[in-house]
């Protein structure tokens, strides 16, 4: 338990590559700043929770997105999803800025959420739902249905939608 006994919830509903950032990202910056916190992955989020991950980026409804490219940024229309091999090009792109700009992967962070005690619960109905099983899935997390996450919500001070 935090010694400031903050907390905050975020239930994780999303498991591509730029989705996959921003719970985790929150989640590793709160537990440094002492809070509590449940990630509660469901649906396409549980993803998030394989063994191997193989996360991709899509312009697909996503009109917000733009790439640093030639020194401005481009935006990638939702057209350019449709183009066969469209989807690996933005995911490639997405992929070398991370890397270029010392951003730490998805994995990296989940590990130093993992070692930091954010409580991660893999939701059982998804899990039951997509054929999951938890040999598919990283050691030490939790199985529980959404009766436990609303439980935790109930008594957290954040609670968070991603």
């Amino acid at each position: 338990m935090a010694e400031t006994g903050k907390s905050m919830s975020i239930i994780v509903t999303k498991g591509t590559l730029d989705w996959a950032y921003p719970p985790l990202i929150l989640a590793s910056t709160a537990v440094a700043m002492d809070l509590n916190v449940t990630l509660f992955f469901t649906f396409y989020g549980l993803t998030l929770l394989k063994k191997k991950l193989d996360l991709k980026v899509t312009t697909l409804g996503n009109e917000a997105m733009e790439m640093p490219m030639m020194g401005m940024h481009m935006a990638m229309p939702n057209l350019l999803a449709a183009m066969p091999g469209a989807p690996g090009l933005t995911t490639m792109m997405m992929k070398d800025l991370i890397k270029k700009k010392g951003v730490a992967s998805i994995e990296e962070l989940r590990d130093a959420c993992q070692e930091a005690g954010v409580r991660m619960i893999a939701c059982q109905m998804t899990m039951d739902l997509f054929e999951y099983q938890p040999s598919d899935l990283i050691d030490g997390i939790e199985y529980a249905g959404a009766a436990t996450y609303i439980e935790t919500a109930t008594q957290c001070d954040i609670n968070l939608f991603i």
